[in-house]
């Protein structure tokens, strides 16, 4: 028997239209298991000459983490960048150095980048870079004066990469 006196539950909010270019939301879940076979056919998104990347598991909100590969050809830079919240990067190959220190992260080499470090990197070597991390928050991009001149969040990020996947016949 229900208790009369008990508040009634607000009704839940309808799921939002995410726009005619992409699948409904149920079909935009991340997977909560990728196999190898799986994350390789995932494909890489460009972001800029040099820079790709690959979403492993994003969110629609700011406090969300998100999960990449970050894929860098030799020679490409990160420039300066702060971090809103917590980053750790595990490279998986080919090697980076930190612009800042000068220190050189090779395969197998971890970073833990605290919220609001700046930094900037440089893959190094004969080979691409490829990095995986988790991210918490926003980056954002610094211009010469330490202003922010563009910003990337799991939201932002998520939603460029469902986009991507659309218009590549993906999902």
């Amino acid at each position: 028997m229900s208790d009369p006196t008990a508040t009634p539950a607000p009704p839940r909010p309808a799921t939002p239209d995410l726009g005619p270019d992409l699948p409904p939301a149920p079909t935009r879940a991340f997977a909560p298991v990728l196999l190898p076979a799986e994350v390789e056919a995932l494909p890489w998104q460009p972001i800029r000459p040099g820079f790709s990347l690959k979403v492993l598991h994003g969110g629609e909100r700011e406090e969300d983490t998100r999960a990449l590969l970050l894929r860098l050809e030799p020679g490409t830079v990160v420039s300066r960048h702060r971090h809103g919240g917590e980053v750790h990067a595990l490279n998986l190959r080919g090697s980076r150095r930190i612009l800042e220190t000068g220190q050189i992260i090779g395969p197998g080499g971890y970073v833990c980048e605290p919220p609001g470090n700046v930094d900037s990197w440089v893959a190094v070597g004969d080979e691409p870079v490829e990095i995986f991390l988790t991210v918490r928050g926003a980056i954002e991009a610094l211009d010469e004066r330490g202003a922010v001149a563009a910003r990337a969040s799991t939201p932002s990020i998520t939603a460029d990469w469902w986009a991507f996947l659309a218009r590549s016949g993906r999902r």
